[in-house]
């Protein structure tokens, strides 16, 4: 039988094992049993909630994009991060490699190096000369390097070149006066896919009867046909706006209608001032009438508008097509009737016989109880006409 002698059985604690040896100089009084919380298990140990400070989206840092470039929102800068929109823009826009490409607004160059891969030249307007810096970098010593025109410019001050395909991530403060910029260049462009405010390409896609049909949506559909492509979320862009986004193709009509667009351009700013009141009731205005004499009487006098003059008399009703200009997270132009204080109708100076005479010519065109908010292109093309062949004008 073999002695256990050497096999004595000593106590161990298992916290010997895993417990962390104490240092030599602590004290012998700040021991284990001093402390409740020690030999506590680990499953009853307050939890501490380590969250990380994250930045606000609306602080500086959330508006520093690409190396570090800090974007102005005061200046519409939403650079668009989404590489899969990017190329949803890209294919949607039907490209040729023999194209030119106008684009507004590059940015970073995200959509430029793009555009670039796919087409023969690209042209890219920007004015803030941070943005053109880091262009040139992107492209710099590549072989698209020399299939770029980078120019420097406010785009609504630009006279601009030759180019089949407008693609542009689009301000939200220049979007109108860039659409009808663009319909009016000559040479005409094939199409134009643009990125607006989701309201205000709500608004150019418009028909009679919708709520946000307005004087845009008829002069925008009577020179071009807009399509409706793909919704855009805010979270796409850096910094993220306050509105959604959607990108419109714009493909004017060829030839352009024959008419003059000031006189046009007249007659529908009347309609749209009050667009859900009837005609007879906008037409009995005492200012509406003045203004119609005026022109009637210069007319009378051999200064009547003529078809020949249209294409000048576009390039000066683009210009002035303001209302409709949105800022961002606002809608744009004034529908409401209750808004806007009449002026006055009769009175002593009110041209009485003109009055009688354009309530005499809408009830011949069956006009007078119609209302501009109902109307289509080829009920204002009527109007228009009818009045013109009887001597009333709008420019």
């Amino acid at each position: 039988q073999k002695s256990n002698a050497h096999f004595a059985v000593v106590p161990v604690l298992w916290k010997d094992f895993f417990c962390t040896p104490e240092p030599a100089s602590k004290s012998l009084t700040a021991s284990a049993g001093n402390n409740p919380l020690e030999n506590r298990p680990a499953s009853l140990m307050p939890k501490v909630n380590r969250k990380r400070n994250k930045p606000s989206s609306d602080g500086p840092a959330s508006a520093r994009g690409h190396r570090g470039i800090e974007f102005h929102k005061s200046k519409g800068q939403h650079i668009l991060k989404n590489p899969l929109i990017v190329n949803s823009i890209v294919e949607k826009s039907g490209l040729r490699p023999s194209d030119t490409v106008l684009e507004v607004g590059p940015g970073t160059g995200n959509m430029t190096v793009k555009l670039l891969e796919a087409t023969k030249r690209v042209i890219a307007v920007e004015v803030d000369p941070r943005m053109v810096v880091e262009v040139n970098k992107r492209v710099q010593e590549t072989s698209m390097e020399k299939k770029l025109q980078l120019i420097h410019s406010d785009f609504l001050k630009l006279e601009l070149p030759y180019f089949d395909v407008c693609v542009a991530n689009t301000p939200y403060q220049i979007s109108s006066p860039l659409v009808f910029k663009l319909l009016a260049h000559r040479p005409l462009f094939r199409c134009a896919i643009l990125m607006f405010q989701r309201e205000f390409a709500m608004r150019l896609l418009a028909k009679p009867g919708d709520p946000l049909y307005c004087r845009l949506s008829v002069n925008t559909q009577l020179l071009a046909r807009v399509d409706h492509l793909i919704k855009v979320g805010k979270n796409n862009f850096r910094p993220p706006p306050k509105v959604e986004s959607s990108v419109v193709r714009i493909e004017p009509r060829v030839p352009p209608p024959p008419i003059n667009f000031l006189e046009w351009d007249g007659l529908v700013r009347v309609c749209f001032q009050r667009k859900n009141k009837t005609l007879a009731a906008i037409f009995k205005n005492k200012s509406v009438l003045n203004m119609m004499r005026a022109y009637s009487d210069i007319a009378e006098d051999g200064g009547a508008p003529t078809v020949a003059g249209r294409d000048a008399g576009f390039s000066a009703m683009v210009l002035v097509d303001d209302e409709e200009n949105m800022e961002e997270g606002k809608g744009g132009g004034n529908d409401n009737d209750d808004d806007m204080e009449d002026d006055e109708e009769g009175g002593d100076d009110a041209p009485v016989s003109l009055k009688e005479r354009v309530m005499a010519l809408l009830e011949k065109g069956e006009f007078s109880t119609r209302r501009s908010s109902k109307m289509d292109i080829s009920d204002f093309l009527a109007l228009l006409k009818l009045f013109n062949e009887n001597g009333l004008h709008f420019a």
